[in-house]
């Protein structure tokens, strides 16, 4: 398999290989391409301990490096997801959440990795880009929830 000239690098304590299976399993597009292990004891860990994990998550490719927790994720970076509808939305969603992450605002949620996703159905990201009245409804609709409701934010853009 040919290297990525652009690859995200994503830092995790130990559970690069957890975090990447979870990805793969959830999302399309997603697999773990390669699992790469300490070939001897190093300072801080054993030969055989995972090192780095590559995988793709929705196609893009990302590199998990075992690297300590000395750093942590916040939501300075995230992954956007655009669904298609609520099914799509909760899927995603509860996965996440319900496998110990933890909701945010406007469609904002963390897993338990500490990685942000934004689950954005598209009808959202259209009503912000059609802009005025449309625009300003949907987006007041969307600053109380957690989890987008799509039911909500189309009432919205009709003005109901």
């Amino acid at each position: 398999m040919t290297t990525p000239k652009n690859t995200v690098c994503l830092w995790y304590a130990t559970e690069a290989e957890e975090a990447a299976t979870f990805y793969a399993a959830t999302f399309p597009d997603s697999e773990v391409t390669g699992v790469n292990r300490a070939p001897s004891d190093y300072p801080g860990g054993k030969k055989g301990n995972v090192i780095t994990v590559t995988f793709t998550v929705m196609g893009i490719p990302c590199l998990g490096l075992n690297g300590g927790d000395m750093f942590t994720h916040s939501e300075a970076f995230s992954f956007q997801v655009a669904t298609e509808d609520q099914e799509e939305t909760d899927r995603y969603w509860n996965a996440i959440v319900g496998n110990g992450g933890q909701e945010s605002q406007c469609g904002w949620c963390r897993d338990k990795w500490g990685i942000s996703w934004q689950i954005t159905p598209r009808i959202l990201s259209d009503a912000l880009a059609a802009g005025g009245d449309e625009g300003r409804r949907a987006f007041e609709a969307m600053m109380p929830m957690k989890k987008i409701d799509v039911a909500a934010i189309e009432a919205a853009r009709r003005g109901n």
